[in-house]
């Protein structure tokens, strides 16, 4: 296949190496020109993922329209608050026979779509809705770039378009389950980032072991009230897209999210942290989204509220931690 990845940050570039290991035609889009001349000649990406050596046929370009001649696939690895722009400038490039892949993780501010939503409504009369699916699941781009086994899930509408990511991602070292379930994916794998920067402050602030083992149950709970609200299968959350993603993203020292919640568990402030970072933490702008969401729908997700107040309320992480743990007694219900 000819496939094109838009977006070169560490998962699109990452995600380029596990095409091309599988045969097809890589094109990876960049907005920087000195990142396509780095990987068009030295076959490195100097700001993401500095120390990978790419394949010499993953080719760049910071054409946008060259991006879309004549591709069977394309990905967009775009964090998800640019989707919508980046989709609304692909629209015209795109002839309807694409199959068309977010592997974006995150909920729009405002309307509250999933990313495979977004594409939905921007590409709608030019790209089906069946050719739009979405790849999630425990996935560390510096690990995978390394060749380090993963295990993923393909989920879309349609079964054909499902199986077809599968078919396009699947090698020995990257594996491909189909999942049907897509907004529990989407749900899943937007919410977890939450949940990362809330087990971020538990370790920055040295709250122990059994504050996060608790936090990542609860916080599953709370991905689980909103996904099945919204028709998710409560299968989903047990799965690779749901626990297994809440692992890997809670705990990894490659994870942004946990990252940014470290240290503001250690006293620092969101906007010195954020200042420092050269790749971007999805679920600071995802927390915003999901609490005012939650707040819409009125469902309970008391984490997902303290990460809030902490992150743009400036509200104490240990304030916060009292007050979840002084909440009201009750039976543990677990949906």
């Amino acid at each position: 296949m000819k496939v094109s990845v838009i977006g070169a940050g560490s998962w699109g570039t990452a995600l380029s190496v596990v095409l091309q290991s599988n045969g097809h035609d890589v094109l990876l889009w960049a907005r920087e020109p000195e990142i396509v001349s780095a990987i068009n000649t030295i076959h490195r990406n100097p700001t993401y993922l500095p120390d990978l050596v790419l394949p010499g046929s993953v080719r760049a370009t910071s054409t946008f329209e060259d991006t879309f001649a004549g591709r069977d696939m394309i990905v967009f690895a775009t964090p998800s608050h640019t989707m919508r722009e980046v989709a609304q400038r692909a629209r015209n490039q795109l002839n309807g026979t694409e199959i068309i892949v977010t592997v974006s993780k995150g909920i729009e501010k405002d309307t509250f779509m999933s990313m495979t939503q977004v594409l939905t409504e921007v590409l709608k009369d030019v790209i089906s809705e069946d050719h739009i699916g979405t790849l999630s699941g425990p996935s560390h781009a510096e690990e995978v770039a390394r060749g380090k086994p993963t295990v993923v899930v393909s989920a879309a509408n349609s079964r054909t378009t499902s199986r077809l990511v599968q078919e396009a991602f699947m090698t020995p070292m990257f594996r491909v389950y189909v999942n049907h379930d897509v907004i529990g994916v989407e749900v899943a794998g937007a919410v977890k980032n939450i949940m990362a920067i809330a087990a971020g402050i538990v370790d920055g602030a040295d709250l122990g072991d059994n504050a996060k083992a608790a936090l990542l149950t609860r916080g599953l709970l709370e991905i689980k009230r909103l996904g099945t609200r919204l028709g998710a299968s409560q299968d989903t959350f047990s799965g690779l897209a749901g626990v297994g993603d809440l692992i890997v993203t809670c705990t990894s020292e490659h994870s942004r999210n946990r990252y940014v919640g470290y240290h503001i568990g250690k006293g620092e402030k969101l906007n010195d942290i954020r200042q420092r970072m050269s790749m971007i933490a999805e679920g600071v702008k995802t927390t915003r989204s999901v609490y005012e969401w939650s707040q819409h729908l009125g469902i309970e997700m008391p984490i997902t509220e303290m990460v809030y107040k902490v992150l743009f309320e400036e509200k104490n992480p240990m304030e916060a931690m009292y007050e979840l743990m002084t909440r009201e007694s009750k039976e543990e219900i677990l949906i």
